[in-house]
Order: structure tokens, then sequence, then C-alpha cells
């Protein structure tokens, strides 16, 4: 079932006059201040790390997780600890001071760290927040400064330059703090590094305005966004609708809720002919390859090798021989819904 939207109290601005970040306002500072009040503030808001999921351009976030978060429904990702070494997220933190101090080495740009939140100066526009990493001290050129990281993964969205998500983040920041232009530094992989200039974008600023603006509406009515297809609204739906309530709901006079069963089951068909025909020829190369590793092909290299053997538990013998154990160390999972096309 649906719950409603937690309700923060809006937050006063500690001064209404220009700070030193263009014509933004100093929302709060942040110096010492405890995440979850921190959280507490940008769900006030979007801010500008929000900026592309809000209008649907983030490849990590739909709108429907975003909105779940903003209403309180959902929690944002926590911070990793410092022994979680496989977390992008640890390791953007813990390398941003790294990659400002390379940056500032190699530009001979003095940097500093911006320990607030800011807000959009228009009385129109409150929801409008960002959080700056840097700022460039004294310079006529660039004002910001964001730190990036990316992995393996990650440095694909980079081979063309800054990508779109990215774009979004900093025309955010420079529509709150009315800037003129933002370096994007980024470490690829732990060892290249790139530095990418962004102007502001007049245009964009404007669209993104206007699509943040009906994002916002939608998370003060209190009206969930569509989902996008993503893993990251497939979380959020399961989390907005943990479990059901055994009745059947008449959807009969829904068309468009017919329609999308309907191109549903057929790229169902679809996926299962192209899943059999892909099946079909991968075993041939397999046949051709027979015992070798790897294949050398005129348009390309293929590989068929067999895995490193593993050890595992023999868990069924194991309770065979010491039925007293499945009692001992059983656990309760809690189920999942799983959707279901059933035949009339």
């Amino acid at each position: 079932m649906q719950t409603k939207a937690n309700v923060t109290p809006k937050l006063q601005p500690t001064s209404v006059s220009k700070s030193k970040h263009g014509q933004a306002i100093r929302l709060v500072s942040t110096s010492a201040m405890p995440r979850d009040e921190w959280l507490q503030i940008r769900n006030q808001g979007i801010g500008a790390s929000d900026a592309a999921a809000a209008v649907g351009l983030n490849p990590y976030q739909s709108q429907l997780e975003l909105w779940m978060i903003k209403t309180g429904r959902m929690l944002p990702t926590p911070m990793p600890k410092a022994d979680e070494g496989r977390s992008p997220l640890h390791w953007g933190q813990a390398l941003e001071p790294l990659v400002a101090r390379h940056y500032s080495e190699a530009t001979g740009r003095r940097v500093r760290r911006v320990n607030a939140v800011l807000q959009h100066p228009d009385s129109d526009k409150p929801w409008m927040l960002a959080n700056l990493d840097y700022a460039v001290a004294k310079d006529p050129d660039v004002q910001i400064l964001e730190c990036k990281t990316a992995g393996e993964f990650g440095a694909r969205l980079w081979r063309d330059g800054v990508p779109d998500y990215i774009q979004c983040q900093v025309q955010h920041q420079l529509a709150v703090t009315g800037e003129q232009a933002a370096d994007v530094a980024v470490l690829i992989c732990g060892q290249e590094f790139r530095t990418y200039r962004v102007e502001r974008n007049q245009e964009l600023i404007d669209a993104l305005i206007v699509l943040e603006r009906q994002f916002w509406d939608l998370v003060e009515t209190d009206t969930p966004p569509s989902a996008d297809g993503s893993e990251s609204a497939r979380k959020a739906l399961h989390t907005l609708f943990p479990t059901d309530d055994g009745e059947t709901l008449d959807l009969t006079n829904r068309d468009d809720l017919a329609e999308s069963l309907t191109r549903m089951k057929a790229l169902r068909d679809q996926l299962k002919s192209i899943q059999s025909e892909e099946a079909s020829l991968k075993q041939r190369l397999q046949q051709a390859m027979g015992d070798a590793s790897t294949a050398e092909l005129a348009n390309g290299r293929i590989s068929w090798k067999r895995s490193k053997d593993s050890t595992t538990t023999d868990v069924a013998r194991l309770l065979k021989d010491h039925p007293k154990l499945a009692d001992a160390y059983q656990i309760t999972k809690p189920g999942s819904r799983r959707f279901l096309i059933l035949n009339k």
C-alpha cells in the first residue's frame, strides 16, 4: 500500500544576500553537519546531483526512485564503510581531494571547498539547491570545479566527453550560482586524468528548469512519475508496493493497459525466438572450436575456456547427516512479488 510522504519543515536561509558563489543564497553551512541532517535538507529540493534523474537522464537512477527518496518513502544509498574497498561511492569520495589537488597543480588555479547548501535566489525556484565540490578562486574564465572518478564501466560514458547526466549536474550548478563556467576533472580507471570545460548554456538551463519544476510538482502533490523500465525503477516499485492484498483489481476499462499487455506478450514471443537463434549460433561456434580455448575469425575473436574448479559445501548431505542443524540455523526470508501473465 502506498504511504504518504514525510513532510520536512522548510529551512530559512542563513542569509538572503548574495553569497560568494555568484548570485546563490547560502542556505545553510554543512561544515559540521551530520549526514542525516544534510540528507534531510537535500530532500527539500532538487540538488545538482539530482538534476539528471529529475529530468530522466540519469543512467543510474530513475525519476521514480528519486521521487521515492524526496517523498521519504525510500532512503538514499547509504555511505559505504571504509573497509568496503569495492564500492565506487567510497572510492569516489576518497579520491575527490586528490583529483582536486591534481587539477590545481596542473592548471595553477587555486580551489577551495564550499561547505554549504546553496539555493537559487529567485523566489519561484526555492527548490533549486546545489552543493559545489570546489570553487575556483579569482579566475575570470572558470568559477566551479566538479571532481569525478570513473571505473571500468563508467569510463565508457566518458568516451565522447562529459556524459549528459554530468552536463545536467553542472548546468544546474551554474543556474543556481549564476556563474559562467565550470571545469569537470575526472580520473578514469585510477590512472588517466582529464579536464573538461563546461560553459553556461542558458537554453539548456531554461529547459532544465522547466523539467525540474515538473518533477518537483510531482513531489509536492505526492504524485509518482511513471516507471521507465530501468533497474532503478524496478527497485523503487518493489519498495513502494512490497506486498499484495489478495484482491483482484478490475482494469477492464483501461484500454491503454490492455495494449501494454498485448505488446508485452508480443515482445516475450520475439525474445524467445531471438534467444533460441542466439543459442543455436553460439553452439555452432562452440562445435567448430572443439577443444580450442580461443578462435580467430575474420570479423572478431571468440573464447571458450573452462573456469577454475571451486569448492562448495554439500548442504543437502550436511543436513541429511545432521538434521538438527536445519532447525538451529533457520532464518526467515521475506517473500517477493512475482509478476506473471495468467491465462484466462
